[in-house]
């Protein structure tokens, strides 16, 4: 028999398994929380499982995340990014993961990690929320736009209130599980 699950994610395996294993559980570590951020950013105006299907592409494609390297992208690397048929090819988001990687070593150079300076939003703590139905979840709330002025005030690009809520999702700075999700008790 399945278990119960957030309503979102049931149309593949693929969407199971990142449910079951990642969305909702906190992030603390520097790397996975620039990932987040890149596919986010990645993701705006797109669904998440089209992301989630070219994950591993973006892992290759993006030097597995490497924020030091992607903050040194040249234009030919921009280039060859744009002509690669398994991520998204969309020259402003390319452009922004470069400067994003360049401002989140900035904000590390500043608070000693992301993580730290994300995590001081919720004093280290994921957001509880009590959900029935994964449709009540918000698309943004008050402190998604806060954290999203910040960021922006801090050079970072594609990082609206809603990429920002979605990103502290997946991340577990909010924990959007509905109430019999069966992953919610251990979260």
């Amino acid at each position: 028999m399945e278990p119960i699950r957030c309503g979102w994610c049931t149309s593949s395996d693929l969407y199971k398994k990142y449910h079951d294993e990642e969305w909702g559980v906190p992030v603390y570590d520097d790397p996975t929380l620039f990932e987040f951020l890149i596919l986010e950013t990645f993701q705006a105006g797109l669904s998440w499982i089209t992301i989630l299907n070219k994950r591993e592409n973006f892992r290759a494609a993006f030097d597995y995340f490497d924020y030091k390297k992607i903050a040194n992208y040249s234009e030919d690397k921009i280039e060859e990014l744009m002509q690669n048929t398994g991520i998204i090819r969309n020259k402003l988001k390319i452009k922004a993961a470069v400067s994003n990687a360049q401002a989140f070593m900035k904000v590390q150079g500043e608070f000693g990690t992301f993580s730290d300076y994300i995590w001081k939003y919720t004093n280290g703590k994921p957001i509880v929320n009590n959900l029935k139905n994964s449709k009540d979840a918000p698309a943004t709330t008050p402190l998604s736009d806060e954290i999203s002025k910040d960021l922006k005030k801090r050079g970072f690009k594609f990082v609206g209130s809603t990429v920002i809520y979605a990103h502290m999702q997946a991340t577990g700075m909010v924990n959007d599980h509905v109430e019999d999700c069966f992953t919610r008790k251990g979260k």
